[in-house]
């Protein structure tokens, strides 16, 4: 039988304390605490606040994915429609800004309904931090296809020749094509009486009928009846033509310089966004913007590519709202 005995010597003992030590410098080496994850470490929610199909939805889905590709996280398109889009804005300007809830709408929730409605739930400038403009939703002139009125000019004399027959219908009360309306009678010193649908299908369908003369909606609702034959465009009302409708001229171009009423549509987040999510943001919309697939895709429903910086949509905000509050005022526009 052999026997080892272990030596206790100071030596002994300062070897196997380097050991020790050396052993638990790995241990540590090998364990990291957890750090915070990068932005974004999560799906992120687009919140649309209007109902599947429209030119809002159908935007925020095409630019969702792009996005989303490059943000490395799926973006996920909700719609929370309601209340001219009070509803969808109010749920994102109370969630947290941490850059996984976003909105985008048109300029109705920034300039219009402030401007018609004094009890809000949100604020337009102080409840949102724009990520970026995306693109313009042309707003035409379409006339009955019996009507005899072709331009700005015929549609002037008829007016003036028998004061209160003729009306016109928008998509709702207090929307954009109800505001443009009013602007262009204004700018052209005539007066239709506006009657609001509830949606641009039905105000379709009665101006198809003949059972009104004229609506002011968007390009992309009118286009299958303006090709079918079913009714006329007489004149865009944004500063240049819709590329979908390269004959049909602007207001301005009709011979009132200067005029310029559509609508547009841009990405917001909730008020106090982190700077390394507001700018992984703004990239992935600028980046999604420049796709030519992207691009092509929004003219084939009706919308125009129209990329702006975050700064730009708070310039815009900022001179668009006292506008509205003026022609609001002037037309006796309210909140329903």
């Amino acid at each position: 039988m052999v026997t080892t005995t272990l030596s206790n010597s100071p030596s002994r003992r300062r070897a196997c304390a380097s050991l020790l030590l050396g052993a638990l410098a790995a241990a540590a080496g090998a364990w990291q605490p957890a750090r915070a994850e990068g932005y974004p470490a999560r799906p992120v929610q687009l919140v649309v606040p209007f109902p599947p199909g429209g030119a809002v939805d159908i935007t925020g889905r095409l630019i969702a994915k792009p996005m989303g590709d490059r943000l490395g996280q799926p973006m996920v398109v909700e719609n929370k429609g309601g209340a001219g889009t009070i509803v969808g804005a109010t749920f994102v300007a109370n969630s947290p800004a941490d850059g996984y809830t976003l909105l985008i709408s048109s300029g109705s929730t920034f300039t219009i309904n402030p401007a018609i409605n004094g009890k809000l739930p949100y604020d337009p400038v102080k409840s949102f931090e724009p990520i970026g403009m995306v693109a313009r939703v042309p707003l035409v002139l379409l006339a009955n296809r019996d009507v005899p009125v072709s331009n700005l000019r015929q549609l002037i004399a008829a007016v003036k020749a028998e004061p209160g027959k003729y009306v016109y219908g928008s998509f709702g009360s207090g929307t954009t094509g109800h505001f443009a309306g009013e602007l262009m009678w204004e700018a052209l010193g005539i007066k239709l009486m506006h009657v609001p649908y509830r949606g641009s299908a039905p105000a379709m369908s009665d101006l198809i009928g003949g059972q009104i003369p004229f609506t002011v909606d968007t390009v992309a609702a009118a286009m299958p009846q303006i090709r079918s034959g079913k009714i006329k465009a007489i004149a865009v009302t944004g500063a240049k033509r819709a590329q979908q409708l390269p004959d049909v001229p602007t207001v301005a171009e009709s011979g009132f310089p200067g005029f310029a009423s559509d609508s547009w549509l841009a990405v917001v987040a909730p008020h106090g966004l982190p700077a390394d999510a507001r700018a992984r943001l703004q990239k992935a919309l600028a980046d999604a913007m420049a796709d030519g697939e992207v691009r092509s895709r929004l003219l084939a429903n009706g919308l125009e590519p129209a990329y702006e910086p975050a700064s730009a949509v708070s310039a815009r905000i900022a001179d668009e709202l006292p506008r509205m509050r003026a022609i609001a005022a002037r037309a006796g526009i309210k909140a329903d």
